[in-house]
């Protein structure tokens, strides 16, 4: 427990799951997999952001779960997921592969949503079998396909070759975040969210990202900066929504547009004033009912079709 977020009350507390069990992946990885809500609800599988874990989807667990059997998994080496010198895109993508299959029946749909690195999750799985098998439609929360680093606005200069450095230095930075102080949250505030962000949201995610370990960050902070999944946006032939913060960034809006310009099948993009790269936790009610419409929509009828 030491490595998820203390937080303990309000809408930011992780709900105790129905029940948990352990997928293992294409390389033998194990990813920690927890289930929420009734049996044979509609289904919806959350996949969380770089360094945080299932604890970031708690309010969306928590609303959804009334009347949906909701999965959310821990990206290797973050929450209860061991680490694993594998990291790449592809293993994001075998990872998700492997939660569906272990979670959903033979032909089931879903609704899958990912947040900033699991959105990128899902890109990476758009052309797999397993991923067509079972994706009813998509939400892509914050999110991107490449050029992360160059596009990021957390230096505040011109873009240009020493924004790209000092970026990649920072986001790639090997250093310990220590204990959650005063400095860290409004650091960790300026970097990920939005300047409206309430207090409790800002200590939810402090206490989530902080309890990522320093090597794990790092590991994947190499992947995302050579990440190029355009490819990926163009096989994502379900109906997919996008949401972004204006006020984001890591993934600032302009990637969110490109991912519309080239999606099959958008079917809406949502830019969220003032708002950060956190949306689930910054617009908990929002993201949710994006899910709900999703499912509404797409998952219900292709499972009565």
């Amino acid at each position: 427990m030491s490595r998820l977020t203390s937080v303990a009350s309000g809408p930011y507390a992780p709900p105790a799951p129905t029940r948990e069990l352990t997928a293992v992946s294409a390389d033998g990885a194990r990813l920690h997999v927890e289930v929420h809500g009734p049996e044979g609800a509609p289904a919806v599988v959350l996949a969380h952001g770089w360094t945080c874990s299932t604890a970031f989807w708690a309010a969306q667990i928590r609303d959804l779960a009334v009347d949906h059997r909701v999965i959310a998994y821990d990206q290797r080496g973050h929450g209860r997921s061991p680490a694993s010198p594998a990291c790449s895109v592809d293993a994001l993508a075998d990872d998700l592969e492997a939660v569906l299959e272990a979670t959903l029946a033979p032909g089931e749909k879903a609704v899958i949503a990912g947040h900033s690195m699991g959105g990128m999750t899902v890109m990476a799985a758009a052309g797999r079998t397993n991923f067509r098998e079972h994706a009813a439609a998509v939400l892509l929360c914050s999110t991107g396909a490449s050029r992360l680093v160059a596009e990021s606005t957390v230096v505040p200069l011109r873009p240009g070759r020493l924004r790209t450095w000092l970026t990649q230095h920072i986001l790639g930075s090997r250093a310990p975040l220590g204990p959650v102080t005063p400095l860290a949250r409004r650091i960790l505030k300026y970097g990920t969210m939005g300047p409206g962000s309430a207090p409790h949201m800002v200590e939810a995610c402090a206490r989530i990202v902080h309890a990522c370990p320093r090597k794990v960050r790092y590991s994947w902070s190499q992947v995302l900066d050579l990440l190029d999944l355009d490819h990926g946006v163009r096989s994502l032939d379900v109906p997919t929504a996008v949401v972004v913060g204006t006020a984001d960034r890591l993934t600032p809006p302009v990637h969110a547009r490109e991912l519309v310009a080239a999606l099959p099948q958008c079917v809406g993009l949502t830019e969220l004033p003032g708002l950060g790269h956190m949306t689930p936790i910054e617009a908990p009610e929002l993201v949710t009912g994006k899910i709900r419409d999703l499912v509404t929509t797409y998952a219900t009828l292709k499972e009565g079709a």
